[in-house]
């Protein structure tokens, strides 16, 4: 897995790239096919100060890329929140692709 953390208006300090490898460290525990990922955090000059702190990620997985945001006043809390978006998409993504085992038709028939 490449893992890629930059940050814009914002200098990743190595406290912060540990928290990040380590809460997206759950979501390759969950799915172990995930080829790429790009992690951006960001500090926007906005007037609202609850929704200053963003980030956002790009999952690069067998056959498809998923992608989450997530904003908040805290950088760890936004942090938080997009790993629990980004888990629950790769839920719903092994579950489509795996194989349930379904019978065809055909052969219940036989």
């Amino acid at each position: 897995m490449n893992l890629t953390i930059s940050g814009h208006h914002l200098e990743v300090t190595p406290a912060l790239r540990g928290y990040v490898t380590s809460k997206l460290d759950r979501i390759t525990r969950h799915f172990d096919q995930v080829v790429d990922v790009r992690v951006l955090l960001t500090v926007d000059n906005m007037k609202e100060k609850e929704l200053r702190q963003r980030a956002e990620c790009n999952l690069h997985v067998k056959g498809r890329d998923l992608f989450a945001e997530s904003s908040h006043s805290d950088l760890y809390a936004a942090v938080d929140e997009l790993t629990d978006k980004l888990d629950r998409q790769v839920g719903r993504y092994k579950t489509k692709v795996q194989d349930h085992g379904h019978v065809s038709t055909k052969r219940e028939d036989a």
